[in-house]
């Protein structure tokens, strides 16, 4: 056996011992909540109201499902617009290169952002001086912010991922710009940009911070967007932090875990079948 064989064979050990640690961690991390969470799960505990801090969780399913809807309902056509503006509509302009490393920068930054950050502007910026109040409104639009960086790159990446043959067979029938990137473009790029999506419901459904500071933690249902209310992660965060109860914390975590795996399953099934059909 010669040192390359050796080496290639140090190497595959390597990557598969990473791949086995990335996923027995996340076994261990979902069954170790899961199993203590799963046996107080039950209809009362879904489908009822809260009585304070305990009781039933139904408003606070409902709340982070709104919270979700309408953050990415707010982030995702503006990261898709500014990723296509991006990759599609550069040049080697000076004035251009430079809008596009701002745009970059900017990008990066909010990345990089804490989250605790974000809810601090949310509040003062949101809730203060707008008057919008602690609000559904006020926590969705400052999870739009935080998930605006993983849209745009996400979304540059699938468009870049498309063959240049798509644009050059458009543009060569006589179509427009606009209408390339609609009709050619979009279309084969609309796979990765979900998986953008999906992501971006990890951050929204796992916020506390941002969204505490901005939605507020009143124990009612949001029914409409003025309303003050908690999500799954804000109420597990006051049943912990508070030591009302353990036992609940682990059955909403549960949940949570539950909603983002439909979710990310929902959404991989959506972009398999539009990549058949692209």
């Amino acid at each position: 056996m010669n040192m390359r064989t050796v080496k290639d064979t140090i190497m595959k050990m390597l990557i598969f011992l990473s791949a086995f640690i990335t996923i027995g961690i996340l076994v261990w991390i979902i069954g170790f909540v899961v199993t203590r969470g799963i046996k107080h799960i039950n209809l009362a505990f879904l489908f009822t109201f809260p009585k304070g801090d305990e009781g039933g969780i139904f408003p606070y399913i409902m709340n982070t499902l709104y919270m979700i809807l309408l953050s990415l309902s707010i982030a995702t056509p503006i990261g898709v617009l500014a990723a296509i503006y991006l990759v599609e509509y550069t040049n080697s302009h000076p004035v251009v290169k430079f809008i596009v490393r701002v745009i970059r920068f900017a990008t990066e930054s909010l990345a990089g952002i804490p989250s605790i950050i974000f809810g601090l502007f949310g509040m003062l910026f949101f809730v203060i001086i707008l008057g919008l109040s602690w609000s559904l409104l006020s926590g969705a639009l400052t999870l739009s912010i935080m998930v605006l960086p993983t849209i745009i790159r996400t979304t540059e990446e699938a468009l870049k991922a498309v063959p240049s043959s798509f644009r050059e067979a458009s543009l060569g029938l006589g179509a427009s710009k606009l209408r390339t990137v609609y009709k050619a473009i979009l279309p084969s790029a609309i796979p990765g940009i979900l998986t953008g999506v999906i992501l971006s419901v990890g951050r929204v459904v796992g916020e506390t911070a941002a969204v505490i500071f901005t939605a507020g933690s009143a124990v009612n249902l949001m029914k409409n967007l003025s309303t003050s209310g908690r999500t799954l992660s804000v109420h597990m965060y006051i049943l912990a932090k508070e030591g009302i109860s353990f036992d609940m914390a682990y059955a909403t975590a549960t949940i949570l875990l539950i909603i983002v795996f439909v979710i990310n399953l929902s959404t991989n099934m959506l972009a398999k079948r539009l990549n058949k059909a692209v």
